[in-house]
């Protein structure tokens, strides 16, 4: 079964930085797409950013262009999310999600429903 374990989320200043993990287990094969999304309370889910792990292209939020980016380590079977520039508005829960067949996600990797696989949470929360 594939799992996602999503860490490395904490209290951070405006301005500063944080790194987000999310170690994958379980991929049959590199064709998958790994996207986090992150949902502050009373909003809805919000995709940031995904990274198609095959051939390590990225999709990116336009709310975090400039200031995150995501890269993965193959040998350590996870993704990371590089996260700069940080602001309050960016305080939310961070997820990590899967799916398979990454190619089928070039028009919806922003679109929660279509992933299946989903790690739990970590928190991340910016103060001003």
């Amino acid at each position: 079964d594939v799992q996602l374990q999503a860490c490395g989320g904490g209290l951070v200043q405006a301005g500063g930085s944080l790194r987000l993990s999310c170690a994958a287990s379980g991929f049959s094969s590199d064709d998958h797409i790994i996207t986090w999304f992150r949902q502050a309370p009373g909003k809805e889910r919000e995709a940031v950013s995904g990274i198609d792990y095959g051939d390590g292209s990225t999709y990116l939020g336009d709310s975090v262009k400039g200031r995150f980016t995501m890269s993965r380590d193959k040998a350590k079977n996870t993704v990371f999310l590089e996260m700069n520039s940080l602001k309050p508005e960016d305080t939310a829960v961070y997820y990590c999600a899967g799916s398979y067949e990454a190619h089928k996600y070039a028009d919806t990797w922003d679109k929660a429903d279509e992933y299946n696989y989903w790690g739990q949470g970590t928190l991340v929360t910016v103060s001003s």
